[in-house]
């Protein structure tokens, strides 16, 4: 008969390292500081705060300081404002960043006709 054996669980942080994560965070306390506290990588501690539904994402800017906006994203919307098909709309994914938010901003403020 096999015999059982016991899996030993690693546990990367204790219930009172995560709770004090945690309340750091929330209070303002950098990743960078909390995974330096702990001496773990700031990765890590993401993935914990993550797991925790705490974590929130950075939020990135383009260089003027606008919300970042996807390239697929604006071609979606043209798309949608032109109605297009599924192949054209791949085709479009392919112009210039610049050149489709021009587009989509023109369709935008276009009067129809």
């Amino acid at each position: 008969m096999a015999e059982k054996i016991a899996k030993s669980v690693t546990v990367n942080y204790t219930e009172a390292q995560s709770a004090k994560m945690i309340q750091d965070y929330v209070s303002g306390v950098t990743v960078e500081a909390i995974a330096l506290e702990l001496g773990k990588s700031a990765r890590s501690v993401i993935a914990k705060l993550s797991r925790e539904k705490v974590y929130v994402a950075k939020t990135y800017q383009s260089k003027t300081g606008e919300k970042v906006v996807k390239k697929d994203e604006t071609a979606d919307a043209i798309a949608a404002i032109l109605n297009l098909t599924e192949p054209e709309t791949e085709s479009l994914t392919k112009a210039n960043k610049t050149a489709l938010q021009k587009i989509f901003a023109a369709l935008a403020n276009s009067k129809p006709v």
